[in-house]
């Protein structure tokens, strides 16, 4: 059994359909998305599109909530610019979506942590912004009671996984379409992948067990970073060019 896991594409549809062609090179047929879809400075609207027409199994991100729960005189600008792009069916579409699930029975899916879409699970931060692993006993605690061999987040947009003491996965994918993000809480802090490729992961079980495997997918980046700097957007200019803020 393989599992294709997809996470943040932030609007970016190019990134998009580079790693779906990916995952139909190799033959998957099951996909799963973390959340986090459309907000950003790119193509909201077409990224809904193709998610809604391939019919992919899809939560929940902090950014999807904001998009439909907030008034959008009071989104923040990358919000702001993928609602403008966005007709009612898009959006009713975020509305149905659930900020969990269960898949087949054994994939727990979540955006961020199991209880909340805008904490932090396998990293955590220092006080001057560093980013690093989680501790052990941080990322335990907040899988307590969730039963299942293979627990999947996004939000972070780092691929890692980490094994626990009782043998469960939780996989981060990383990013499909955002390889690069400053934030100022709880405190100013960026993420960088380091390269401007879409990421994601595959998660497939063995005579072991349950394993993953991360991908990292080329695409043409530097139309969508041409694509932000238009909007003045150069923050994501640089991050999508390069993978770095700077």
């Amino acid at each position: 059994m393989k599992l294709a896991v997809i996470a943040d594409i932030h609007g970016n549809d190019l990134a998009l359909e580079a790693v779906l062609a990916d995952i139909g090179a190799l033959g998957i047929t099951d996909i799963v998305n973390l959340g986090d879809h459309l907000s950003g400075p790119l193509n909201a609207a077409r990224t809904a599109d193709i998610l809604i027409e391939r019919e992919i199994l899809s939560i929940r991100g902090n950014h999807d909530r904001y998009l439909v729960t907030i008034d959008p005189r009071d989104l923040p600008l990358s919000d702001r610019t993928a609602y403008d792009q966005l007709q009612p069916r898009h959006r009713e579409w975020l509305a149905t979506l659930p900020v969990a699930h269960v898949h087949e029975n054994t994939f727990f899916l979540c955006h961020a942590t199991p209880t909340n879409d805008e904490t932090y699970w396998l990293e955590a931060l220092t006080a001057d912004g560093t980013v690093h692993m989680a501790q052990r006993s941080a990322i335990e605690a907040k899988a307590a009671g969730i039963d299942y061999p293979v627990i999947l987040c996004g939000h972070t947009h780092i691929q890692r996984a980490v094994r626990l003491s009782d043998g469960r996965l939780v996989v981060n994918p990383g990013s499909v379409g955002c390889p690069g993000y400053d934030d100022d809480q709880p405190v100013p802090h960026r993420v960088e992948a380091g390269s401007p490729d879409a990421r994601y992961a595959i998660v497939e079980r063995a005579v072991s067990g349950w394993h993953v495997t991360f991908r990292s997918v080329p695409y043409d980046w530097m139309a969508m970073s041409r694509l932000a700097a238009s909007r003045n957007r150069m923050e994501w200019e640089k991050a999508l060019a390069t993978g770095f803020l700077d």
